[in-house]
């Protein structure tokens, strides 16, 4: 078994409740380091001028090898030091150096010699002679710190500092609780890393093929309970299904704290999302409240520190972790430690095991890995007029998409580059970008207490919308969020006009560097300037109103009442607009049109009460939307679905001289969809009149050409889009050879 240290406190009992605070410093504070003398001298280090020396000088000191150093750290900050403030499990620095002490000292039952109780950085300090303020507070003393702490790991173990990367692997392993640690932190060295960190430095780890973990090294093998990848070292920690006294009927309906359902089986509602939220609060108390049945639970927590995965629901049973039963009918939960207006205080380690849970939950239940079905708890949409304001905005500006969307493998925009060559009718996708794309932000701590304040240039995950074409016009407004009219703000937890990264739109006015999208009923403002454009081409179904009124925005897509009439045991759920409405004049972009129209009615403890644990299915027809922040839901009978239009990527361009008795060649170009179904069809040009029978790849230049500009002409189709036709610059005029 790996020898790992614990970097957090053990569970309270089953039923505890703990508030979901900052961990407060238990022992390391801002005066000296107890011990006078060091066994590491810090000076070079500190003096070096940026972070890629101070890796390299921290190497020198220490021994450890600077490249472990850089993957340990990506891993625990991405290299960011976060401007001095703590992590979500009190942790500091690039290295997420916790200033508490372990509950149970680390190496407890696993070796002769524990370590004693103390903080990461009373230890660093006490290994460097440098001050908690300063390892806290100062990037290159953090590393310093971070490299006295491995090499004393590496010293514990019996190894020396001269050896393989191999023999590091049990040093690396007390960084983290997580068996998973080491091997992501090996990976990291073995693939390469290249980042600019939020103090504008750049930091790269150059891809090491070589470096492997030994073989006798313990697999990171999930509990075989657990609803996780084999390898992902998840734990099986689950929701209590209890009623609210033992002396209850087993019929009655006071239960916690989820619901009993067949949601992998043919009678129960399907998986068709994966809602990412953060818990606003410490792991441990996290977990002690999904474990408390009188509360209520979700699928899964992830640790910040290390990305340790708990599982708490089978995949079968619906929680209650949506507030919007129809969403929690079909979704699973996965919580995140951490707070929605900590900057950056996600961590890298968090980021790739739950980018790993969700690649295998997406493959295991077919839920589509995209923005519209992996989605934040912010959008969701209320379930009544007026109850959208009182939605969650987790995990709010912090989380970035667009990296997390890479590990899944399935990149934001396809992997395709932003432009500014947006015509009025095309759909686009907006990739905003994360580390350049610093949006003010307010109110961090007050809209989210426990995240400190808000810093400064940190990145963010959005574009901002506008009321009109202007970076001095108001933000644009979202009715249901702030239902009095009032426009956006910079506050953190204000959702009214961030268009987030992977959001589809569609383009109804373009002037200048300024896209005029549809946004929440009224036309918004997207800043797309040639020097960082943020948009790029996309394609989809899209809506507009049948005939000349408005259609009615749904927050569940509820079956109609004559779907009830086979179960007289459940009451009709109301079909009940929300606080949105498609104008006449304007288009949404169709996240999915093959909506569930269901309701799973859940009433007793036992299930026995009559037609309890029913999925009662309907046949009004749905279409989820992108719609304002959120993902919502129309009748079909209300609009009118347009098939998707083929959209160009590069369009068609002429290679070769345009001269007699040459030969000219067409590069058709590239066009979404990319699908092996696409066909293209060539038409050559003489000044804008078809030639007769020149529709090959090639076109020989003749006499009939002299003097005349040369253009080509290409078509394309593809099953369910309707084609469109794209025409290349001219070349000319033609003249002799």
């Amino acid at each position: 078994m790996r020898s790992v240290r614990r970097r957090t406190t053990g569970l309270a009992a089953v039923g505890l409740l703990v508030p979901l605070v900052t961990i407060p410093a238990l022992t390391a504070g801002a005066g000296p380091s107890t011990t006078p003398s060091s066994d590491v001298s810090c000076d070079a280090v500190v003096a070096a001028p940026d972070q890629e020396s101070a890796f390299a000088a921290a190497s020198d000191a220490t021994g450890v090898p600077a490249d472990l150093l850089k993957a340990v750290s990506y891993m625990e900050s991405r290299w960011d030091q976060h401007a001095g403030t703590p992590s979500a499990d009190g942790g500091y620095g690039l290295f997420n150096l916790l200033d508490h002490a372990p509950a149970t000292p680390d190496g407890a039952g696993k070796d002769a010699t524990p370590r004693a109780a103390v903080s990461e950085l009373d230890r660093a300090a006490t290994l460097t002679g440098l001050r908690a303020a300063e390892l806290k507070s100062d990037a290159a003393a953090n590393t310093c710190g971070a490299a006295a702490l491995l090499a004393s790991y590496q010293k514990s173990a019996g190894q020396g500092t001269g050896g393989s990367l191999a023999t590091w692997e049990t040093a690396v392993s007390q960084m983290s609780d997580s068996p998973a640690f080491a091997d992501r932190v090996f990976a990291t060295m073995r693939r390469g890393e290249s980042r600019t960190t939020d103090d504008g430095g750049q930091v790269t780890l150059a891809a090491q093929p070589a470096a492997v973990l030994p073989e006798a090294a313990d697999a990171a093998a999930s509990d075989p309970g657990a609803d996780c990848p084999a390898d992902l070292g998840c734990d099986w920690l689950p929701a209590p299904y209890e009623k609210g006294s033992p002396n209850l009927p087993d019929s009655t309906g006071n239960y916690g704290n989820h619901d009993q359902a067949d949601r992998t089986g043919e009678g129960g509602p399907s998986i068709d999302y994966i809602v990412i939220h953060d818990t606003e609060g410490g792991y441990t108390g996290s977990v002690n409240l999904v474990l408390d049945p009188t509360y209520l639970a979700w699928n899964y927590t992830v640790r910040s520190s290390d990305g340790h995965v708990a599982n708490h629901l089978e995949p079968d049973d619906v929680g209650w972790h949506a507030g919007n039963w129809y969403m929690n009918m079909h979704s699973i939960g996965i919580e995140h430690e951490g707070w929605a207006g900590t900057a950056g205080w996600f961590t890298e380690a968090m980021y790739q095991q739950s980018a790993e849970l969700v690649r295998y939950l997406g493959e295991e239940y077919d839920v589509p890995l995209d923005r519209a079905h992996v989605i934040g708890h912010d959008q969701i949409p209320g379930i009544l007029p007026g109850s959208t304001k009182s939605v969650h905005w987790d995990p709010g500006p912090y989380w970035d998409w667009d990296h997390y969307f890479e590990l899944l493998g399935a990149p934001i925009g396809g992997g395709l580059s932003p432009t500014t060559d947006v015509a009025p009718g095309d759909v686009v996708e907006v990739v905003a970008g994360y580390d350049d794309n610093a949006n003010p932000i307010t109110g961090c701590q007050q809209a989210s207490p426990g995240s400190g304040e808000c810093v400064p240039g940190a990145g963010t995950n959005f574009a901002v919308a506008y009321q009109q074409p202007s970076l001095d016009a108001p933000y644009a407004r979202d009715p249901g969020w702030k239902p009095n009219g009032a426009a956006g703000t910079t506050y953190a937890s204000d959702i009214s006009a961030r268009v987030t990264s992977g959001q589809k739109l569609v383009v109804a006015q373009v002037q200048g560097d300024w896209l005029g999208v549809w946004w929440a009923g009224s036309l918004a403002w997207l800043h797309n300037p040639a020097d960082r454009p943020v948009v790029v081409p996309s394609t989809g179904k899209t809506v507009t109103v049948k005939g000349d009124k408005a259609a009615a925005i749904y927050g569940r897509a509820y079956p109609e009442a004559a779907a009830y009439a086979p179960y007289p045991g459940i009451t009709p759920q109301a079909v009940t607009p929300i606080e949105y409405t498609i104008g006449v004049d304007q288009s949404y972009v169709v996240s999915d049109d093959t909506v569930t129209t269901d309701y799973y009615n859940a009433k007793s403890f036992d299930g026995s009460i009559p037609d309890d644990r029913t999925d009662v299915r309907g046949q009004d027809v749905y279409y989820q939307l992108w719609y304002a922040h959120r993902q919502v839901f129309t009748r079909a009978a209300d609009v009118v679905l347009h098939d998707p239009v083929v959209t160009d990527v590069e369009g068609p361009s002429i290679e070769g001289a345009p001269e007699i008795g040459k030969w000219l060649t067409v590069d058709t170009g590239q066009y979404l969809p990319g699908s092996d179904d696409t066909t293209v069809e060539v038409q050559w040009l003489r000044d804008g009149t078809a030639v007769p029978g020149a529709t090959g790849a090639r076109y020989h230049v003749t006499g009939r050409d002299r003097g005349a500009d040369l253009s080509v002409e290409v078509t394309v189709s593809a099953p369910g889009y309707t084609s469109a036709t794209f025409t290349s610059d001219a070349i000319g005029p033609v003249v002799p050879h």
